[in-house]
């Protein structure tokens, strides 16, 4: 896989990304005025979990197919990386079956270990998602790694579309029946939605079996390897992304445990430290996660790619899509993050109108200590799949354990302190990203002995971010007074990201090649290259 094919893979699930958030957003941002903090309190005890035991049973695994189809293929061998994806598949078939009966049986026995019996219902509802994600994973690793983006994106939009839909009726007619009920209503489109992301990819399968028909047919490895080689080969991949993956799972599931017990000895009432939980993970965390769109889908390309070229002892390649890479997730992380932060409170206002004058506030704060977290964040999830791409999965697991090792101390003593409250967990999370990142940098640097060019990686898209922020506060503070607080937010928004695209422009941040991910964008950069603003 090419550094171009490799960012217009990218550039697939980054436009099906923004479309999955896009719908998301008219998902969790009325789901949030539905519940307000109370109930989204609830469906957030729930969601770490759910998605803990979901990373167990699926996260290595879709990389793992990825990355040995990709190699496979790039030997000729079609037949062995067919053969990889039926093997997973039904290791991921019982994943699924065994994750789905554990949580089916012990779901009220779980939420009264955290603290939390009214997620009961938000739990049991995710049952059946459990199943089917697992099946859902194990066609979009054999896709990836045959470097077709496609189908993933498709999936990923049905998915979230009949999450939303399904998601809010159900709520919204629950509603009446209490806040426990109706957040496992909103729990429940989750499942809708896996249901559907599944057959999706089933469908895409059965579609192409005659086109990866001919491939096997072609064959040019005529040894097939045996079942438990393969096996093997998974575990030896998966085990370690697995690990890595959880890190982040767990940490929240601790959050969720520690923060609730440390609120609780400071003097907050069971009902504030479920509010205050629900403005940390339900409203200002579910922002940070926007960013993550184009970042998680340049994450998804770089497996293959990497280890495609490293296959290969493509060394230059590896290096150029490493570069583009760490290159490309600072112009996204930056900016957004500068945004969130200048504009913290604001946006919250906008978003979850429904909240108190002093809920806003209070979330307003988390989430510009949260917005910080974004740039690391990204990074990590790069730098991950660089190392994971390499063959080195076992790299970024130990790094991130670091970094939660920080985390659960931070956490634990901040949030303690009554005047820091829950901001203590919001300051836990960017630390331990931070460290991650920093320690993930310097192994990517070791292993690729990658030069990294500050001013075009780092330089340039700060001064553009900053550059942003500046513009987006002016005018927010300038319409303020004229139009009021939601639409005078709405233009700075509108306004700092035509800022940013120009700064970037200006700076030379973009090169001629990054236009090639969008519709037209050679057309677009040729005229760019007439006005001398990028060079070819």
């Amino acid at each position: 896989m090419t550094k171009d094919n490799f960012l217009k893979g990218a550039a697939i699930l980054g436009v099906a990304g923004a479309i999955v958030k896009i719908l998301g957003a008219f998902y969790r941002i009325p789901l949030n005025n539905i519940l307000g903090s109370e109930g989204i309190g609830y469906y957030q005890t729930a969601y770490p979990l759910y998605v803990l035991l979901l990373t167990i049973s699926t996260a290595g695994f879709p990389v793992a197919v990825a990355k040995l189809v990709s190699e496979k293929r790039a030997l000729g061998d079609h037949r062995g990386a067919h053969k990889v994806f039926k093997v997973a598949f039904l290791g991921l078939l019982m994943a699924g079956i065994l994750t789905s009966l554990f949580v089916f049986i012990n779901a009220e026995k779980i939420v009264k270990s955290l603290g939390n019996e009214d997620a009961y219902y938000a739990l049991i509802a995710l049952v059946p998602a459990l199943f089917f994600v697992p099946i859902m994973a194990a066609f979009r690793g054999y896709f990836q790694g045959r470097q077709t983006m496609t189908p993933t994106a498709l999936s990923q939009i049905t998915e979230q579309l009949f999450r939303v839909i399904t998601g809010l009726l159900v709520t919204y007619y629950l509603l009446d029946r209490g806040l426990p009920i109706a957040a496992g209503g909103a729990s429940f489109g989750g499942s809708v939605g896996a249901i559907v992301g599944a057959v999706t990819m089933i469908f895409i399968y059965i579609s192409k079996r005659k086109e990866i028909g001919q491939e096997i047919s072609t064959n040019l490895n005529e040894k097939e390897e045996p079942v438990n080689k393969i096996v093997k080969d998974l575990l030896v991949i998966a085990i370690p992304i697995t690990i890595g993956a959880a890190i982040v799972p767990i940490m929240n599931s601790i959050d969720t445990l520690l923060v609730f017990n440390r609120l609780k000895s400071v003097g907050f009432s069971k009902e504030e430290a479920n509010v205050l939980y629900g403005q940390l993970t339900g409203h200002a965390q579910t922002l940070i996660n926007l960013p993550l769109i184009f970042s998680t889908a340049l994450a998804i390309s770089l497996v293959p790619a990497v280890a495609t070229t490293n296959t290969k002892k493509n060394y230059k390649e590896i290096r150029n899509i490493t570069s583009s890479g760490i290159r490309i997730t600072l112009l996204i992380g930056l900016p957004c993050a500068f945004g969130l932060f200048i504009l913290a409170r604001p946006i919250i206002g906008l978003l979850y109108f429904k909240l108190t004058p002093e809920e806003i506030i209070s979330t307003g704060e988390i989430l510009s200590i949260l917005s910080f977290g974004v740039i690391f964040l990204t990074l990590v999830q790069s730098l991950t799949a660089i190392l994971q791409g390499l063959g080195r999965p076992l790299v970024p697991v130990v790094n991130l354990a670091i970094g939660a090792l920080v985390k659960v101390f931070l956490a634990y003593t901040l949030t303690g302190i009554r005047s820091i409250n829950v901001k203590g967990a919001a300051i836990s999370t960017v630390s331990a990203y931070f460290i991650a990142s920093i320690l993930d940098l310097i192994s990517v640097r070791k292993y690729t002995r990658l030069k990294f060019h500050i001013k075009e990686m780092l330089i340039k898209p700060l001064t553009s971010s900053i550059g942003m922020a500046i513009v987006a506060k002016v005018v927010y503070i300038s319409f303020l007074n004229t139009v009021g607080d939601k639409l005078s937010t709405i233009i700075a928004i509108i306004i700092a990201a035509i800022a940013y695209f120009m700064l970037l422009i200006l700076t030379g941040s973009l090169t001629y090649e990054d236009f090639d991910l969008l519709p037209k964008g050679d057309k677009i950069a040729n005229k760019l290259v007439k006005l001398k603003l990028i060079k070819r």
